[in-house]
């Protein structure tokens, strides 16, 4: 391979940057309970992605629980997670 390492590590830093923006949405979109709930039903149209959503967030228990905590912060938000 002729490819210089300045390139590749240029793509690298851009497929980074990709992640890190995904990640800043979620962020963004957590800042709002309601907004949460919202994003929640969004992965609930299809029913793959939202097992898939559930298996990631499964994989470390304490996260899990953790993450019913922040949404338990406002009852009325955690009715509202639980219809999504």
């Amino acid at each position: 391979m002729t490819i210089k390492k300045t390139k590749s590590s240029a793509a690298k830093k851009t497929v980074a940057k990709k992640s890190v923006k995904k990640s800043a949405v979620k962020k963004a979109v957590a800042k709002k309970p309601a907004t949460k709930a919202k994003a929640k039903k969004t992965v609930a149209k299809k029913p793959a992605t939202k097992a898939k959503a559930k298996k990631t967030v499964a994989k470390k228990p304490a996260s899990k629980a953790k993450a019913k905590k922040t949404v338990a912060k406002k009852p009325a938000t955690k009715a509202k997670a639980k219809k999504a």
